[in-house]
């Protein structure tokens, strides 16, 4: 852009004008504005920067009109900035305006038309400078305007250049960025090559807007299925997850609106001409597509495939799901490296672990003998009652204690009598192990305060007793990691932290709620911020989950004569 002076053919302004919005992309009129700046501080150089000077073209004959303005302000004025002065330039006071002007009034501007000047060479440089400044911004502006709404498209390109394992991708009107970790690995681009990329992000930055280019994102993928399978396109067909080990496996989640319509099959094509297609786009990437399934535990097995499933056990408070597979299927749900199991994680938002059916009996036979050794030790009872017990679903004394008593009396072999006579020991036992554990309590010299703030136990009590935790306001003061453990850096190495009540495995949020409560109790915080939990809306629930618990330890099962059980259960002197 140049600018040889004001005096210049007036229809030459708007002809450069014109051109430079045809070529840059932008609109006509920012281009006016910046020469209209550009002539208004090349006048500035020349009359003085302290002067109000304006330029004005006009957009459609071409006159421009250079004039400088002089402002009344209030006799007492003051500036809005520290460092702004009064401009005797630019401004002059009410009380020195009336003495010349009689209908002086503060805001009155005066306008004095400045003659047409020659732009030396400081000027010109100056002007180039601030047109060029302007039409970048107006570029960059354009540009982000282009691409902010496009996330989540395919676009076609050319590799511009590649910088550091970065492609930069002439998309047309930009250029987007494809970082390494974006590309699919062993993927090679040379400048001048065709590419399809998806953008994932354009972020307004300072020195431009930045698109970001991916071939690796789990988007990328869908979309190209959208391109190749027409019932993806229409809707009909759902894409409703996808992961990928970009250059190597992937994943993805289909869901059919027409019941007469498989997804899977849609998919894949007649004989997998559909996907091949994207294979080919994604240099041999395996797909493993699999129907969604709203059943989660379902949806789970599905995203495993090929690997067979045998049980699923899902923990809801820790986003968590134990996987039971065959001895023999291990290494197959797994997958190499762990790809398969990590995939499946990623498809389904949870985070599976995978143990084996040996491994799961082991564990099962080893928390029913623990188990039947606590019943048999609280109850006094012998092995067979107690093995039944846990059979019927028991896991501890306190869920025989305060059960119902028929549902006690219900089980097999068993009365109302014998049901009472073994509720009375288990509340007879959690009563001696309370009172030991008050007692150890108080030896450790925990105050009483500590024992009445919700969700402390005696067993937690004796725990923050023995981590130094004696009042109030040392629970109070603690924080998370100080209760559940954690990790900090020492010399360079990550050193694991204890928690004071690490054995209770309390979740974070239990942890926090725990401190919030000994905050109230303190007199640090109102009751009112502490958070609202959600409380089960049918007791039921909670029984129907342990008698599915329960149901694991059939085989242990035995049978017992009803007269056994009267002999056994005949209240003892220590009862």
């Amino acid at each position: 852009m140049a600018v040889t002076g004001i005096s210049a053919n007036r229809l030459e302004l708007l002809s450069i004008a014109d051109a430079v919005a045809r070529e840059k992309n932008i609109d006509k009129e920012v281009v006016i504005e910046a020469i209209e700046e550009a002539i208004q501080k090349g006048a500035k150089s020349r009359y003085g920067a302290h002067h109000d000077i304006r330029a004005k073209i006009d957009h459609k004959t071409g006159e421009l009109s250079l004039t400088r303005h002089v402002t009344i302000v209030p006799d007492d004025w003051q500036p809005e900035d520290e460092l702004e002065e009064f401009n005797d330039s630019a401004m002059v006071r009410l009380t020195d305006a009336s003495k010349r002007d009689p209908e002086a009034v503060v805001g009155k501007e005066y306008v004095e038309t400045l003659p047409p000047f020659e732009f030396g060479r400081v000027q010109t440089q100056m002007a180039r400078q601030v047109v060029t400044g302007k039409v970048r911004e107006a570029e960059r502006a354009n540009q982000y305007e282009e691409f902010k709404d496009r996330v989540g498209e395919i676009v076609n390109g050319t590799v511009k250049r590649v910088e550091y394992g970065n492609t930069i991708v002439d998309l047309g009107r930009g250029e987007g960025i494809m970082r390494r970790d974006q590309s699919i690995p062993r993927e090679v681009f040379n400048v001048g090559d065709r590419v399809r990329t998806y953008i994932y992000d354009v972020r307004p930055e300072a020195k431009g807007p930045q698109v970001m280019l991916s071939r690796a994102h789990p988007g990328f993928m869908a979309k190209l299925f959208a391109q190749e399978v027409p019932e993806v396109y229409d809707g009909v067909i759902e894409i409703r997850a996808a992961a990928r080990d970009a250059g190597s496996r992937a994943k993805m989640a289909v869901l059919s609106n027409d019941s007469s319509i498989d997804p899977v099959g849609a998919c894949v094509g007649m004989r997998g001409s559909r996907v091949q297609a994207v294979v080919a786009e994604l240099q041999g990437e395996k797909i493993d597509i699999i129907q969604w399934n709203d059943d989660e535990p379902t949806f789970i097995v599905n995203a495993l495939a090929p690997a067979e499933v045998a049980k699923v056990v899902m923990d809801e408070d820790a986003d968590r799901v134990e996987v039971v597979v065959p001895d023999e299927q291990l290494s197959l749900a797994i997958g190499r490296r762990g790809q398969n199991v990590r995939l499946a994680s990623q498809l389904t938002g949870w985070q599976i672990d995978i143990i084996t059916e040996s491994q799961d009996s082991e564990r099962r036979q080893k928390e029913f003998a623990e188990r039947t050794a606590l019943f048999q030790e609280a109850l006094d009872v012998d092995e067979t009652i107690a093995q039944l017990l846990v059979t019927e679903g028991f896991a501890t004394v306190e869920d025989l204690a305060f059960v119902e008593a028929y549902e006690v009396a219900e089980i097999e072999g068993f009365d109302e009598d014998t049901a009472e006579e073994l509720q009375t020991r288990a509340r007879e036992f959690l009563d001696r192990k309370a009172a030991e554990l008050d007692a150890k309590r108080v030896a450790l010299g925990v105050e009483d305060g500590v024992l009445a703030v919700p969700g402390v136990t005696g067993a937690i009590a004796v725990a923050l007793g023995e981590g130094g935790v004696k009042t109030v306001e040392d629970l109070a003061d603690l924080a998370t990691d100080e209760i559940r453990g954690g990790y900090e850096v020492k010399n360079g190495e990550r050193v694991k932290l204890p928690g004071v009540l690490e054995s209770f495995n309390l979740s974070q949020q239990d942890a926090e709620l725990l401190i919030l409560q000994a905050r109230v109790a303190a007199g640090w915080i109102d009751a009112s911020e502490l958070p609202q939990v959600e409380e089960p809306e049918y007791e039921e629930e909670i029984f129907a989950e342990a008698g599915e618990e329960a149901a694991e330890y059939e085989a242990e099962a035995v049978d017992v004569d009803a007269e056994v059980f009267a002999e056994d259960l005949e209240p003892t002197q220590d009862a």
